[in-house]
């Protein structure tokens, strides 16, 4: 009976096969795994333009460092802690100056009037969560718009599940009151 392959399986397959130094492999890493890091990029920089250079970045950084990796972690885990490190350093170096902006998807069976307020509100949330301090709009990135655990958003950022949480919930309580604070 043979086990099933899982995409965390498979990731480790290309990482061994681009590691030793197959192209096409890394090749279909950066298809699989370029959206996430994309997303991830944005929500932390809130530009795309500079979210865009992170995830380039962060791709030269990731082939550079293939051959080091010794698979402690998943993959994709190794890859959120890339372009958020890459993500923090563009911070550090050119403090963002435009809000976050991201469209907010059509939704089926709403009406127009309903699509505008779903997409102002959601605009709003997001525009509250890049105003928030780097400490807590990581995280909040990594656990409620990208769905990680909690252990993986911990390893990811190198803290505890303790700080993370506490990190988290400064986060949610900020957040909160931005959004009440909106004109």
């Amino acid at each position: 009976m043979t086990a099933k392959s899982t995409p965390a399986d498979a990731d480790t397959a290309l990482a061994e096969a681009a590691a030793a130094g197959h192209h096409a492999a890394f090749d279909t890493l950066v298809r699989r795994h370029t959206p996430m890091m994309f997303r991830v990029a944005l929500r932390i920089t809130g530009s795309p333009a500079e979210a865009e250079d992170v995830v380039q970045e962060a791709w030269l950084s990731a082939w550079r460092s293939l051959p080091a990796f010794r698979q402690e972690s998943r993959v994709s885990t190794w890859l959120y802690r890339v372009v958020t490190n890459g993500a923090l350093a563009q911070l550090r170096r050119h403090r963002p100056t435009v809000p976050l902006h991201e469209a907010a998807g059509e939704t089926a069976g709403t009406t127009p009037e309903r699509q505008v307020v779903d997409a102002e509100q959601v605009d709003a949330v997001l525009r509250a969560i890049a105003r928030l301090d780097v400490s807590q709009r990581v995280p909040l990135v990594l656990r409620e718009l990208e769905g990680l655990s909690y252990e993986e958003v911990a390893e990811i950022l190198e803290v505890g599940v303790p700080a993370l949480r506490s990190r988290l919930r400064r986060a949610r309580v900020a957040l909160l009151g931005q959004v009440r604070e909106r004109p």
